[in-house]
């Protein structure tokens, strides 16, 4: 964001950072190509939070989920807005980490590196323990922890060929979900009007119910609590655009269109569920027979509706595996090139893939996984995952304090020059941080809730505890350049 100059901005910068690898010189062919991008921008934050989660939002909150889906999504398309003005002035490094580190300081990369790669470690044990149960279901020969060892290294495997071979599964598992969606949003809209087979005109049930929300608008904001975290992974398709063959492009193509995603597979897919399902009629969604989708998909008269979802469901299950992997790898190499984890971690194969970072990610993932099959009571595993439950909120405020950081260190002229601008600096900036404010504030109010603020915190205290440390060995490092410098050259 800033012109050519020996500054913290400037200056040769990590090409791991968030799979800035286009700062790497390799062949155009182990780059991804255009559909990849475009499908991981469609796909990417596509998952069993949408497919089954949904449901207990709106049990929850009624109808006027689709409040708590819009207001959600704004948040995050704000963020990935300014996110996406810092990436397309430097597509090559493509990561909050490394904008955190030039505009705040070491301390501020260190934190969310590590918090971001802590939260899919946890995100793979999840969705390893998810799948595997799935696959033990379909084939209960093999217990569900082979299943779930099984998952993982099959897509470990894809991820050390090359981001090319990443990116061509990603494609295929994304359009699956793409699919599912756009066919479930066009039979739902007929059955809504009357015109699909048997159907009768569905939409007074979006307030026949008790109203369009029968709770009161004000669990509609505190639904937003819920829903927010649906939406974390967009920032994959900016981190997979700058390993593309044309970043910049990839990354306004990402950051721009991510409203309409939102308004289309989430916002859309809620608003078919509530008016096809009266909303005090859906199940509580312990299983996939019972997710909304399913039980949507029964109403249009559709077999085996719940052996559809399953399908599907279990698409977006592997194809988060596939993403965390890739991202947790690329997070870890940047921590160790930046100097805030071991300088093995970041070292690549011929393909410029993190070998080092993959494998050690992957170990990560492993032992939260089999604690949870070989100590289940024992409360680890669900630390865990409540203790990454802040880590969306954390990396959007960053994103904003960066940006408007980075911004006042502008002139007049490179702002004009900007190719992707976030609208009303700062006052957005401010609007979006005191909103997550109140979304910690609204899960301080529920036992859940709570459970992931205060275990969240413990872990951001242990990286503190180890902040000293690092900071020390970052001052040995004859490389290390101190971020206290000016961002913007003096002209």
């Amino acid at each position: 964001m800033g012109v050519p100059g020996s500054n913290g901005w400037d200056a040769p910068v990590s090409p791991e950072t968030s799979a800035g690898l286009g700062a790497v010189t390799k062949a155009r062919s182990s780059k991804l190509r255009s559909r990849h991008v475009t499908m991981i921008t469609l796909g990417g934050i596509i998952g069993a939070s949408l497919f089954v989660g949904s449901g207990n939002v709106i049990r929850e909150v009624g109808p006027a989920a689709i409040l708590s889906y819009l207001i959600g999504g704004l948040l995050v398309f704000l963020a990935m807005r300014m996110l996406g003005e810092m990436a397309a002035s430097r597509p090559a490094i493509g990561s909050f980490m490394e904008y955190a580190r030039v505009g705040l300081g070491d301390w501020a990369a260190y934190l969310v590196g590590w918090l971001y790669w802590y939260f899919w470690v946890g995100v793979l044990a999840y969705e390893a323990v998810l799948g595997g149960e799935t696959m033990s279901t379909w084939f209960p020969a093999v217990p569900s922890w082979a299943w779930s060892l099984i998952l993982i290294g099959v897509f470990v495997g894809t991820n050390l060929i090359s981001v090319r071979t990443f990116g061509e599964v990603e494609f295929w598992l994304a359009s699956i979900k793409v699919l599912a969606i756009v066919v479930f949003l066009g039979a739902g809209i007929l059955f809504a009007l009357g015109l699909w087979p048997n159907a009768t005109f569905a939409v007074p049930n979006l307030w026949e119910h008790g109203g369009f929300a029968p709770n009161g608008l004000g669990v509609a904001f505190t639904g937003v609590a819920l829903v927010i975290f649906s939406y974390f992974g967009t920032e994959i398709a900016v981190m997979a655009s700058a390993e593309s063959v044309d970043p910049a492009k990839g990354i306004r193509q990402a950051t721009s269109t991510i409203i309409w995603r939102i308004l289309l597979f989430f916002v859309g897919s809620v608003l078919v569920i509530v008016t096809v399902v009266p909303w005090d009629e859906l199940p509580v969604p312990t299983d996939v027979a019972n997710a909304p989708f399913t039980v949507a998909l029964t109403r249009f008269g559709i077999p085996g509706a719940d052996i559809v979802m399953q399908l599907v469901i279990f698409t977006a299950v592997i194809s988060v595996l596939n993403s965390g992997l890739y991202s947790a790898s690329r997070m870890f190499a940047a921590l160790a090139e930046k100097g805030f984890a071991p300088k093995a971690v970041a070292q690549k194969s011929r393909s410029g893939v993190p070998v080092v970072a993959l494998l050690a990610s992957t170990i990560g993932g492993l032992i939260a996984t089999l604690v949870n099959f070989l100590t289940p009571g024992s409360g680890i595993f669900d630390f865990i995952m409540n203790s990454a439950g802040l880590v969306a909120l954390f990396v959007y405020v960053f994103i904003a304090l960066t940006q408007m950081r980075l911004r006042q260190k502008m002139t007049p002229d490179e702002v004009a020059a900007l190719k992707l601008k976030v609208w009303l600096h700062p006052w957005l900036n401010i609007l979006l941080i005191g909103a997550i404010a109140a979304v910690v504030i609204v899960m301080l109010t529920t036992e859940s809730g709570r459970s992931q603020v205060w275990t969240s915190l413990i872990a951001t205290g242990v990286l503190l505890v180890f902040w000293p440390l690092v900071r020390r060995n970052l001052q040995r490092r004859p490389d290390h350049q101190a971020t206290s410098a000016p961002l913007i050259k003096e002209s």
